[in-house]
């Protein structure tokens, strides 16, 4: 009896180790599930994300684990029709599989809200609390292998404009305007953004970034770059008609390419961007079949100096 007890305690033993490690393993997997990680910040919402995918798999296995187990091993015999133990309740077994996912939750928030904070997105919380504002700090994510002189560079403050249905970026110190979003690599950015009209949604995937932009507000937005590449920047909220087509470039370089592209911007004479929205609102005046649905007129296309 004593040698059964025994090999039971090693099987628990040795199955939960198997499971802890393939759990981890698949939690590590996670992460070449996103995009690159192009931001500093993205580092928190992809540790984020393989801590969930660790934890739900540990909870998969560790209950399909078990079931196998029991099928397996202890299955009644061949035409062993009788019944089973009466057990009627066991409070110890209730309280500890109530008292884990109740842990387990807390812990889930609690790590996600120090995520939130860390992202330094702003919600609607400054909007509520108008007599109290809750005053949230920007993103402070610091990146990985970046000189610390790189990182006490001034902050580049870039100005955000959001419009049906247009993204248009505005470098005050050199007064260029562009419909593609230029960044500095390993430098810290300061975007302002506001809307002219309706909610927009600032959205940059491979950033991990997604700031809601309130109409008659400014929001200060801080990140930080590490990436070189080009990107994408979407609108996540629906906007009207022709939301979908209101996406922009990301173009992530060098410190010296940068001042080099807003050197040469800044020789360009402003003209009209190209505006996917505007052209196919102006290609329903052709269409022979009206539907009769109001749709919202997009705004002018911006004068810019780089069109992107």
């Amino acid at each position: 009896m004593k040698i059964q007890k025994i090999l039971n305690i090693l099987t628990l033993l040795t199955g939960a180790i198997a499971v802890t490690a393939m759990s981890l393993w698949i939690g590590k997997q996670a992460y070449s599930w996103l995009p690159p990680q192009a931001a500093a910040e993205s580092q928190l919402i992809d540790d984020l994300i393989s801590f969930l995918v660790t934890l739900g798999a540990f909870i998969f296995l560790g209950v399909t684990s078990t079931l196998m187990y029991s099928v397996i091993f202890h299955r009644a015999v061949k035409d062993d029709f009788t019944d089973g133990p009466p057990i009627e309740g066991n409070i110890t077994l209730e309280v500890v599989w109530t008292a884990i996912p109740i842990l387990l939750v807390f812990w889930i928030a609690g790590y996600s809200y120090q995520v939130y904070e860390q992202m330094g997105i702003q919600g609607p919380s400054e909007l509520v609390h108008l007599h109290n504002p809750l005053r949230m700090e920007s993103a402070y994510a610091e990146p990985k292998d970046v000189p610390a002189n790189a990182l006490a560079e001034p902050v580049e403050k870039i100005d955000v404009l959001a419009k049906q249905w247009a993204w248009v970026f505005h470098y005050p110190e050199t007064d260029v305007t562009s419909t593609e979003l230029h960044l500095p690599r390993d430098r810290r950015v300061r975007l302002a953004l506001r809307s002219q009209d309706v909610l927009h949604g600032f959205y940059i995937p491979a950033f991990r970034l997604k700031q809601d932009i309130i109409p008659n507000h400014a929001i200060d937005f801080e990140f930080t770059p590490i990436r070189p590449g080009q990107y994408r920047l979407t609108d996540s909220q629906y906007s009207g008609t022709y939301f979908a087509t209101m996406q922009a470039n990301v173009v992530v370089e060098s410190p010296e390419d940068y001042q080099q592209w807003l050197a040469q911007a800044a020789t360009q004479k402003p003209s009209l961007a190209n505006n996917q929205a505007a052209s196919e609102y102006a290609q329903t005046s052709h269409q022979s079949v009206k539907t009769g649905w109001v749709t919202v007129p997009p705004a002018a296309p911006p004068l810019v100096n780089s069109p992107g």
